[in-house]
């Protein structure tokens, strides 16, 4: 990845906010989520984000303003991304910098063997 990378120092700002969450959890629930349960927020968000999806294409129809929305729970998607690669010790830049030039790579050859 170039050197204006930000997504390690917005890990470190979603996993403060995370913190908080936990608080709240151990004072409703009497524990904080496990990475399953914040897995099972991510999938959540995603989910309604495919709806937004549907949305911003005309195949459905929600209450609101739409475009906000989305972006609202783009973001939200990310923050949970990011608070399980910290859960799971993953350096999240170092997967996304590789993942990047992989996907590169193979498309790369790929274009190369259709010339």
């Amino acid at each position: 990845m170039t050197s204006d990378t930000t997504l390690d120092a917005a890990a470190d700002e979603a996993m403060a906010i995370r913190a908080l969450y936990h608080q709240l959890e151990r004072t409703h629930e009497g524990q904080e989520w496990s990475t399953k349960d914040d897995m099972l927020g991510l999938v959540n968000d995603v989910g309604t984000l495919s709806r937004l999806v549907m949305a911003a294409g005309g195949q459905w129809l929600p209450e609101g303003d739409i475009a906000l929305q989305t972006k609202d729970k783009l973001a939200e998607s990310l923050w949970w991304i990011l608070v399980l690669a910290r859960r799971l010790d993953i350096d999240i830049d170092a997967a996304f910098a590789d993942k990047m030039q992989r996907i590169d790579a193979g498309l790369r050859d790929s274009i190369a063997r259709t010339h």
